[in-house]
């Protein structure tokens, strides 16, 4: 896989994210404020494209994304891949959408592992 397409592919992921996963409390502001970061780029950049269009969008005009909204997405991108298996096994039935893993995830957030409290806290600039 060429670097190139390795970086779509995490902001894809990053996308991917966004719409169906969350992170505790520690970083919901983060997540606000990486939401209100792409906004304008994901405007801009492909109008009014939903779903999955949205997402194959981002992912082909990532680079023409402002810097600030490529390192909010990368960011939420390795949360998502870190805390995976600990979403999976303390939130299991838990369906994504209206806050439902992020309650889990507070709930539960002591049961963690050690890398996914980490990348967190790195991803709100608290390591």
């Amino acid at each position: 896989m060429t670097a190139g397409a390795a970086f779509r592919l995490t902001a894809m992921l990053a996308v991917f994210f966004l719409t169906i996963t969350a992170v505790p409390p520690v970083v919901l502001a983060q997540t606000t404020a990486a939401l209100k970061t792409c906004v304008p780029d994901i405007k801009s950049q492909c109008g009014g494209a939903e779903g999955e269009l949205r997402r194959n969008c981002i992912n082909s005009r990532f680079k023409e994304f402002s810097l600030p909204c490529q390192l909010a997405l990368v960011k939420l991108a390795a949360i998502k891949k870190t805390c995976k298996a600990d979403v999976k096994k303390n939130c299991p039935g838990v369906v994504p959408g209206g806050g439902r893993v992020e309650a889990c995830i507070k709930d539960h957030f002591a049961d963690m592992s050690a890398a996914c409290k980490e990348t967190i806290s790195q991803a709100a600039g608290k390591s």
